[in-house]
Parts: structure tokens; C-alpha cells; sequence
């Protein structure tokens, strides 16, 4: 009989990675059984779209309700109230003392993709400014923008022009902030004109990269600068976004607006769904048909956002967050003592991670990481890696995982790392 995996690999495209083999048949909150029946707890989260739990069934009835009216109708031909009011409820909570808009697409590439759109169409100028380290994205200009080659860029050409990388400031690589912001002054005095600088585009805390918090006094920088000189600021809070950091959203432990918000996963706990909220006059550049898409704003995914944003409103799922990440991180704390591998527990709320550095060079070590996320794995605990050297390892579990559940998979963690130094 032709296994599942088999069958895969002579039928898709090897351009499609798989972290796993585990082919899922159903899942509930923070677990996951697969075809053969085996049980996971999931710290991946569909890559931080799940924070609200597999099948909440808060969002599942919002669904239903909408699969009972209609699915489809496409809004830039038929519209209709509940994009109006999602777009509303954006306007409302994301930071920013000014009139928003939202416009809502699919994917947070798309949403990226139309910041970049909007922000050229507002300032009359080409330039991009983004991170080194960075990731935003699988399309054209999401792989410009993104900071790391491979895999994301090797193999397709050339690369949109007008895209410029600044290193992300990380201590434990060398990079101050200081150094950051004199590498961006370089880029302005040698490379291009920050006149010719539509948008600096940069996430709160950097996902595929590594899990790096900015620092506040950076971005408070980054803002000074983007004021000087007429520069837009493009706040990535894909992962970031809905609860993941002990904040609605990451900006708010800094206490700075950003010009343009892309936002997508946590929104639509599970239901694609993506957004872009910025300053109203801002938005509003484009022409009409110059934003949109046949499946933007479907009302599959408005009804299950609309349904995502009550669930972290009364259970409270910023504070749990905060709740579930320290826990995490003494844990971390207390298996470090044990492990000289760790060189960094960081994170906030409960968007975590721990970096491994190899004990003879103190180097990078993609090999630990990867270790202990395979045994970590036989042992029925999803795990992900990421960092420009993948010797990173992130925690993305559901914020309502059960307690029991989150107090087995620390159990399993542990032994996991211990496991992997012997």
C-alpha cells in the first residue's frame, strides 16, 4: 500500500516543505491526532494562526452562521455589514490617536504586498527599507523585502528594485541599536535619498528571524526618522498580531503608531483572512480598483475574525498570554542551569523562543536545535525551529491551551532537551 508520504511526494511540488510527516485528521484547542491516531500537542499553531485553539467553537458557530447565509459574493461587487463592521472594530482598537481605514485581503503576503502599494501611491516615492533577518513574505516583493536567502530567495532571479536591508539590532549577534540606526544613516548618505523612501517596513518582534523583540528605544528611533523625512512606517504584525505578545498588538509595548498595520493568521483563527489599517488619508490614496481581490474579505473569514476578537476580548487571552510565556520561560531558566547549549530564553507574552549555541565554538547550532525538535516530536510535541542559522526554536502553542496539556508539554520539553545532550 503507497504510503501518504509517498503519494506526496510523487503528487506535489518539492517546493512545498514539510516539518513534519504527521498527516493531521482532527484537532481540537492544542492537540492534533493524525491519520494513524496518534495524539500531538501543538506549539506550531498553524504557525501562530490558531492563538484562539484549533476549532474554538466560538468560531466554528460564527462560521456555520455565515456558511447558512452566503459564502461568496465577492465585496467589490455585492458588499456586505460584516466587512464594514470588522473594518470598523480594526479602526477602533489598533494603536493610533487618528482616523483609520482597512482594506482586507487573504494572505499576509497580500497584506504586506498592499502596504507597500498604498504607501507608494501616498508618498509619490519608490524606495522600501527593510530588515535584515526579516521575513515577509513568499511573493515578489514579500521576498525583496524579506531578509534571508535561503530558502525563500534562492532560485527565483532577480529580485523587485528599490528594496534596501539595514541589519536588525540583536545584542547577541553583535548588532546594537545604536549600530542599527548608523547602518540605516549609511544607507540614506551612500544608497538612496530618504526622499526617495516611501515606507521602513519592520516587525515588532521578528518571526522567521529568530523571535527578536525591538527594542523600544529603536523603534521610537525608527519613528523620529520616518518623521524627519517624510518616510512612512509599515508595521508587520502577521505573527505578531492578536493577543501572541501579551498585547493586542506588539506596537503597544512601545508605545509608538505605525503609519500602515498588515495583520493576517491570528485574525482568522484558522479561516484565511488578512488586513491592512492605516492612517485614513493614507489609505485612501489609491484609486478605486486599485485595492482588492476576488476573495479579499471573504465573509467566511470576517465572521470568524469578528468571532476571534470577542474570544480574546472576554477570556482574557492578553493576559494569559503574559500568564502562559512566563511560565515558559522559568521553565527555560531552570533547564538552562542543566544545559550550557541555552545562550537566550526572550520573548514577550507568548511569543517565546531559545537559542542554541554549540559549547565547543560557541557557534550556532541548527543541529541542537533540530535535535530536540525531532525528539521532542517522537515524543508527541510539535516543535518549531527558525533564526537565520535555524539553531532558534519558537513556542507558538494556542493561548487557551489547557493547563494540564501545557504542564505535559514542559515535561516533554525538558526530557526532550536533556535528551538531546546525552
Amino acid at each position: 500500500m503507497t504510503s501518504l508520504t509517498d503519494r506526496k511526494n510523487a503528487a506535489i511540488s518539492r517546493g512545498v516543505g514539510m516539518t513534519t510527516q504527521i498527516y493531521a485528521d482532527r484537532a481540537e484547542n492544542s492537540e492534533i491526532w493524525d491519520k494513524e491516531g496518534n495524539r500531538y500537542i501543538d506549539f506550531a499553531a498553524g504557525i501562530a494562526v490558531v492563538n484562539t485553539g484549533h476549532r474554538h467553537p466560538r468560531v466554528i458557530e460564527a462560521v456555520k452562521k455565515q456558511l447558512d447565509r452566503f459564502t461568496h459574493t465577492c465585496h467589490q461587487v455585492v458588499p456586505y455589514e460584516n466587512y464594514v463592521e470588522l473594518a470598523e472594530r480594526l479602526n477602533a482598537i489598533l494603536p493610533g490617536d487618528f482616523a483609520k481605514k482597512t482594506i482586507f485581503v487573504t494572505t499576509g503576503a497580500e497584506a504586506v504586498e498592499n502596504a507597500v502599494k498604498i504607501a507608494r501611491a501616498a508618498t509619490g516615492r519608490q524606495a522600501i527599507v527593510a530588515f535584515g533577518g526579516s521575513f515577509h513574505g513568499r511573493t515578489f516583493m514579500g521576498m525583496a523585502l524579506t531578509g534571508k536567502v535561503v530558502p525563500y530567495k534562492v532560485g527565483f532571479g532577480a529580485m523587485p528594485a528599490d528594496v534596501f536591508h539595514v541589519p536588525f539590532p540583536v545584542e547577541l549577534q553583535g548588532v546594537s541599536a545604536d549600530q542599527s540606526l548608523a547602518a540605516l544613516k549609511r544607507l540614506f548618505a551612500a544608497d538612496v535619498d530618504p526622499n526617495r523612501v516611501a515606507a521602513i517596513i519592520i516587525e515588532p518582534v521578528q518571526g522567521e528571524g529568530g523571535f527578536y523583540p525591538v527594542p523600544t528605544s529603536f523603534i521610537k528611533a525608527i519613528r523620529d526618522i520616518c518623521d524627519q523625512h517624510g518616510i512612512l512606517l509599515i508595521a508587520d504584525e502577521v505573527q505578531t498580531g492578536f493577543a501572541r505578545t501579551g498585547k493586542l498588538f506588539a506596537m503597544e509595548h512601545h508605545g509608538v503608531a505605525a503609519d500602515l498595520v498588515t495583520m493576517a493568521k491570528g485574525l482568522g483563527g484558522g479561516f484565511p483572512i488578512a488586513a491592512v489599517t492605516g492612517r485614513a488619508e493614507i489609505m485612501d490614496a489609491p484609486g478605486p480598483g486599485g485595492l482588492g481581490g476576488t476573495y479579499a474579505g471573504n465573509p467566511i473569514g470576517v465572521a470568524a475574525a469578528h468571532a476571534v476578537l470577542d474570544i480574546i476580548e472576554d477570556e482574557k487571552l492578553c493576559e494569559r498570554a503574559e500568564q502562559l510565556g512566563g511560565r515558559l520561560k522559568q521553565r527555560l531558566a531552570a533547564i538552562a542551569e542543566q544545559v550550557p547549549e541555552i545562550v537566550d530564553i526572550r520573548g514577550p507574552g507568548f511569543m517565546n523562543a531559545v537559542e542554541f549555541n554549540d559549547v565547543k565554538t560557541n557557534l550556532p547550532s541548527a543541529d541542537f536545535a533540530n535535535k530536540v525538535r525531532l525528539i521532542a516530536l517522537e515524543k508527541g510535541l510539535i516543535l518549531l525551529t527558525c533564526g537565520v542559522h535555524g539553531n532558534v526554536i519558537r513556542f507558538l502553542a494556542p493561548i487557551t491551551i489547557q493547563d494540564n496539556v501545557f504542564a505535559e508539554a514542559m515535561d516533554i520539553l525538558e526530557a526532550s532537551i536533556l535528551e538531546a545532550r546525552a
